[in-house]
């Protein structure tokens, strides 16, 4: 959900940002209506030949754990162009092959946006550039391998996960596996 153009922040933080408004309501009355806002978060399903490649990462308070690519939209930038940087600088690899997969607006109180990508046929062209706060390292897995990971206890980015379960329970898994490799 995104803000109206009435809202006025209240309060700036690190990552949130506050914002109140008044709402008209059914009745007549008026109501204050609050929301979050926060930077776009984005990530990637990266793969090489035959492989997914995830994060396993570890971050202060968050300990260790798998993810995929990614990280927050700079104001300055499109979400392509964030991703392609987060994932340069996370695995320091490139793509020329690049398609939005998903976008996700997973709360109503907050606005933001998710998008995930895809990114097939990975080449590593530089070292890693973590944040200080992180420490990455490139795992490979098979198809089957990265549907196990995705529901485990450790992988953190829950949006995937349900997508994943979505596409399982459909019966769309491999509909899925052939576009993340391109294999039309």
């Amino acid at each position: 959900m995104k803000l109206p153009s009435t809202a006025k922040k209240i309060f700036s933080g690190v990552i949130f940002d506050v914002y109140q408004w008044e709402q008209k309501m059914f009745d007549k009355s008026t109501a204050t209506f609050e929301m979050l806002k926060r930077a776009n978060t984005l990530q990637v399903i990266a793969t090489r030949g035959d492989k997914v490649l995830i994060s396993y990462e570890e971050q202060p308070m968050k300990g260790k754990f798998h993810t995929l690519f990614g990280g927050r939209q700079e104001d300055d930038e499109t979400p392509l162009a964030g991703i392609k940087r987060e994932f340069l600088e996370e695995s320091g690899m490139v793509s020329d092959d690049w398609e939005l997969f998903k976008t996700c607006e997973p709360y109503c109180k907050v606005d933001w946006t998710i998008y995930t990508y895809i990114a097939r046929d990975c080449k590593k062209i530089q070292e890693v550039k973590n944040d200080p706060g992180e420490k990455t390292q490139t795992v490979e897995l098979n198809f089957d391998e990265f549907i196990a990971l995705v529901s485990a206890k450790d992988f953190i980015g829950k949006e995937i996960t349900l997508e994943v379960l979505r596409l399982r329970v459909s019966g769309e898994l491999e509909k899925f596996k052939k576009k993340i490799f391109n294999n039309t």
